[in-house]
């Protein structure tokens, strides 16, 4: 999944990523700084003694599937003339995943940003800190918008709540409750929406997070904020009709399950499924 550009002296840099933290960069886009024949730019880069040892080191540290024993033939070879090494060669041969060979039109040779940078490097000095500033535009125009959609989706499950609310008052709460028990049917029906939600209530998420500050709903991603939305909505029509609480949590956990594993789909995000 592509996640963005980067423009660095005129060059366009793809990027991409499969789980929204480690991203790849085209090193084949990097290598069009120097030449026109970017496959033959990597292939010199890969060939050097010093290149072969990082990328070792790197899937080392980052691969537990790394075959080892034929890194270390390639690392013994490595700098005499005679030695060449493609990233096909590489991935193929050391199981390696900090390199990737993709295909087709838009494919090339992308490598994991801790390796992109180190090829930048090599290239050129200057050129490596163009990228490094345009990623770190692209990263601060991620974390933006992470944070506007956050808010926004939070905000929305505020204004639900008040539909909620409002359908628990009319008709879950008789005239003659005293403040302790309305306060407590309205948590109970919260809380009823946390263990549809997020598998806990919010006494057990606090018990087993001293450390962090706000509350359940606070530390929720985006996609289990719109579904907390949609259940808010939901559970105030459940409310009115009449459903006792047993019978519209099982329903409202269903809808959070089917939800979040639509949206799952849609964006690849990883999303903890519910049991």
């Amino acid at each position: 999944m592509k996640s963005g550009t980067i423009h660095a002296k005129g060059i366009e840099i793809g990027i991409y990523t499969n789980d929204f933290q480690n991203e790849f960069i085209s090193l084949t886009d990097i290598a069009r700084y120097k030449s026109d024949e970017p496959k033959d730019v990597v292939k010199n880069w890969m060939r050097l003694k010093d290149t072969v040892e990082f990328l070792g080191l790197w899937e080392t540290l980052h691969n537990e599937n790394f075959k080892g024993v034929e890194f270390d033939s390639f690392r013994n070879a490595a700098g005499s003339n005679a030695f060449t090494l493609s990233p096909k060669k590489w991935i193929e041969t050391t199981n390696a995943i900090g390199i990737v060979s993709k295909p087709g039109k838009q494919g090339g040779t992308y490598a994991h940003s801790d390796i992109a940078f180190e090829f930048a490097s090599w290239i050129s000095a200057e050129f490596k800190l163009y990228i490094i500033k345009d990623y770190k535009r692209l990263k601060v125009d991620e974390n933006s918008k992470l944070s506007l959609n956050w808010n926004l989706n939070r905000e929305i499950s505020k204004l639900n709540y008040h539909i909620h609310t409002d359908a628990i008052k009319k008709n879950l709460i008789p005239d003659e409750l005293t403040p302790a028990q309305i306060s407590y049917t309205y948590s109970n029906e919260a809380d009823m929406l946390n263990v549809a939600l997020f598998g806990k209530t919010a006494k057990q998420w606090r018990d087993m997070n001293t450390d962090k500050k706000g509350n359940i709903r606070d530390e929720a991603t985006l996609q289990q904020l719109l579904v907390l939305a949609n259940m808010e909505s939901y559970n105030a029509i459940l409310i009115e009709q009449a459903l006792p609480q047993a019978e519209r949590l099982v329903l409202l956990r269903e809808l959070a399950v089917k939800q979040l594993n639509t949206l799952e789909a849609l964006n690849g995000n990883g999303i903890k499924r519910l049991k």
